[in-house]
């Protein structure tokens, strides 16, 4: 086989497309490799580049190849687009990602380890069956608004209506359905239990995590918030600012500038929505706190006086993704009576 300098890896389920070019650039290698046919055939090859999109398998596959002696890295897949020539197929789209790996500009994401990926799950499948209970506590709402029984939108009071109907007499829905409504609230109630288990298992991980725990001191974040960006921004050494910390999760306004005249509109919203709305929800809650306790910081009591409260939680939600970065950066602690600033005590 000629020398391989670089490979790109179009990731797929069964059939995994790959395009290889020499130390010059000029393409010596296209190749179709089922599954079982990558290891056997990567184990065999010399140590070289290769570039992957990133996506739900990729940092597997990043960790088997890595583990073989090759350099991977991984790009986000609108980066790697403009790179595709004339129709889109799986071979334009590996030699595309061949080709975007070696841009001395590009932009690459860190490969996750088994451990971080177990915490994302658990937060993924715990997000799922919150979205299940929310679901199935409207569609109950619903059912009872249509025999004109009507539920405040809250679980601990959609559960207590729920028993009183179930175990009432004299009940307003029809008997024949008290049946349906008790399977409803039974099911409701197992959901419930589903996410306090996986509630349990993140704060077991919390507690085992030094890093998790300095960032837990910042106001307006909580055990998921803190697990959560642990374990997706990997190495924090990868953001070279917090500025840069945050435009990663999307919380900086988004730029249409031409002509040398500025225009800042509304935030980006690029990175993990999932993490952004655990910090955006964080500085909500924070924000309500510190206001019926009658404790807002002289820089909260500005923003609100010009500002509306939507802006001001994204603002706060912004702040604390810099407190993170710096706490995590300087490897220090975070005392909560100085909000301004970081104190210089190490562990």
């Amino acid at each position: 086989m000629k020398q391989v300098a670089v490979i790109g890896i179009d990731l797929a389920k069964n059939v995994f497309q790959i395009h290889g070019t020499n130390p010059s650039g000029f393409t010596v290698l296209k190749k179709k490799l089922s599954r079982r046919q990558m290891i056997e055939f990567f184990t065999q090859l010399s140590p070289c580049l290769i570039g992957m999109e990133a996506c739900s398998s990729a940092h597997y596959w990043g960790r088997c190849l890595s583990d073989m002696g090759h350099t991977v890295r991984l790009m986000p897949p609108q980066f790697v687009k403009p790179y595709v020539k004339t129709n889109k197929n799986d071979a334009r789209d590996a030699e595309a990602i061949c080709e975007a790996v070696t841009r001395p500009n590009m932009r690459f994401v860190p490969i996750k380890s088994e451990e971080q990926q177990a915490v994302l799950v658990l937060h993924r499948v715990r997000a799922g069956i919150v979205k299940q209970r929310v679901a199935l506590g409207n569609q109950i709402r619903g059912l009872l608004a249509e025999f004109g029984i009507t539920i405040p939108r809250s679980f601990k009071q959609l559960n207590t209506r729920l028993i009183q109907i179930i175990s009432s007499q004299d009940s307003q829905i029809p008997r024949d359905l008290n049946v349906m409504f008790s399977s409803l609230f039974q099911e409701l109630t197992n959901l419930t239990c589903r996410i306090k288990v996986f509630d349990k298992q993140i704060e077991s991980h919390l507690r085992s995590s030094k890093e998790c725990q300095r960032i837990l001191q910042i106001e307006g974040v909580g055990p998921l918030t803190a697990t959560a960006v642990v374990a997706s921004i990997g190495d924090i050494q990868n953001f070279k600012s917090a500025s840069q910390f945050a435009a990663w999760l999307g919380l900086v306004p988004r730029q249409n500038s031409s002509g040398g005249k500025t225009q800042l509109q509304g935030i980006s919203k690029r990175g993990d929505i999932y993490l952004r709305c655990l910090l955006v929800h964080g500085a909500r809650a924070a924000l309500s706190y510190a206001k019926r306790i009658d404790k807002l910081n002289s820089w909260q009591q500005a923003m609100l006086q010009r500002k509306t409260l939507n802006k001001v939680v994204v603002a706060m939600a912004h702040r604390t993704a810099r407190r993170i970065w710096a706490v995590l950066t300087n490897d220090c602690a975070y005392d909560p009576s100085y909000p301004q600033r970081l104190v210089a005590q190490h562990y």
